[in-house]
């Protein structure tokens, strides 16, 4: 892609549009994940990284004429960009020693401007990269694998097992998709069970456990569980595979619950070609932070039962789940889940086109929608 392009301006301004939708919605008291006050939040973070993450991005064209996107799939970035993005981070220091800093580079600019009656084409090309690798070097980004995090502890009173949220993210690389991931699991370890289980069974309150904390909250587990998250976050698995890995794979963890939520695709004006119809209607829409479509998918999947530990006199088998997979609704079938909900997040101006068109009803069939009117958020119009 050029970088002086309309197309990837209109993209750029629509992307941030919408993801500063997007974090207006999850913010709003009144929206169907805030009534879950901890997975908005954790969905925020996520989003803020690749917030982030698009602003290096439409710096880096400054310098960098290589951009892609998945034009036919998701309508995000392609995933080289993201690994891209992933290197520079972790060699932007050594790259910013060789790179004059910023005041310096202005100020040649301008001794070349008075000297030269001309435009520093190299020098500006050489400030973008410094302003970029500086953002990069100091941004949280949706990197390729986001590592996992424990945002509440708790105790179940019926098991006695402390159990954990758990949240991490990845950036898959076949679907070019960012996926958000969180699960609720309860830990048997005894040594766990004896620091933070009280006898009457609630939390022990001489254990100061200060969250969020970086990787599971059980530090004999920690990093076996960040490889396990690593492996198995492949958009191609399903959450009921992911769920029965993780309880196979964990003699003493127990999933109870996991939520994967699959942001996108994402339809703008002018690039993406994932549907026709929209495309051709988001094209007629005036303003390009207005000519875009995001949709979400929230997959959760949670344990009906659990088959309790069998200890024999030659043999033993742990404690394993039996999940729920919602059987009557064909597409939750499909998805390996137990429930799923569709979003779809428009602006009014795009809104009001497909409306024009009627094409409403078709598009969004089985999705929740939300449009976007002057930052505010209507639902269930």
């Amino acid at each position: 892609m050029n970088q002086t392009s309309d197309p990837v301006r209109r993209y750029f301004a629509a992307i941030e549009a919408a993801l500063e939708g997007l974090d207006t919605f999850l913010r709003d008291d009144s929206s169907t994940l805030y009534r879950h006050d901890l997975v908005a939040s954790v969905v925020v973070e996520h989003v803020a990284r690749l917030e982030r993450s698009f602003s290096c991005w439409e710096n880096r064209l400054g310098f960098a004429e290589k951009f892609k996107i998945s034009r036919a799939e998701s309508g995000y970035p392609t995933f080289q960009n993201v690994l891209e993005l992933h290197k520079d981070r972790n060699t932007a220091g050594d790259r910013l020693s060789d790179v004059p800093d910023a005041a310096a580079l202005r100020s040649e600019m301008a001794d070349f401007i008075l000297r030269h009656k001309d435009f520093p084409t190299a020098l500006q090309r050489k400030l973008a990269e410094r302003l970029y690798l500086e953002d990069v070097q100091n941004g949280q980004l949706f990197i390729p694998f986001v590592l996992p995090k424990t945002v509440r502890v708790s105790v179940n009173p019926k098991s006695m097992r402390p159990y954990y949220v758990v949240h991490w993210g990845t950036y898959d690389g076949s679907a070019h998709l960012p996926l958000v991931y969180m699960a609720t699991i309860e830990d048997s370890s005894e040594n766990i069970i004896r620091s933070l289980v009280t006898r009457d069974g609630k939390l022990n309150k001489d254990v100061p456990v200060p969250l969020p904390v970086d990787g599971l909250l059980n530090p004999d587990l920690a990093h076996r569980f960040d490889d396990f998250a690593e492996r198995n976050s492949a958009y191609t698995l399903s959450p009921a595979t992911i769920a029965g890995n993780l309880d196979k794979d964990f003699d003493q963890l127990h999933p109870k619950q996991l939520r994967r939520v699959v942001l996108g695709p994402f339809y703008s004006a002018g690039i993406t070609e994932n549907n026709s119809t929209v495309t051709d209607i988001l094209d007629k829409v005036h303003a390009a932070e207005n000519a875009w479509l995001l949709t979400w998918t929230v997959q959760e999947v949670f344990s009906k039962a659990e088959k309790p530990e069998r200890r024999g006199l030659w043999s033993s088998d742990p404690a394993r789940e039996e999940f729920h997979i919602n059987t009557d609704d064909l597409e939750a079938a499909r998805q390996g889940v137990s429930d799923y909900q569709k979003h779809a997040l428009i602006p009014h101006e795009a809104y009001q086109a497909l409306y024009a068109a009627g094409e409403t009803k078709k598009i969004f069939d089985g999705y929740a929608v939300h449009v976007i009117s002057n930052g505010q958020v209507i639902t269930d119009v």
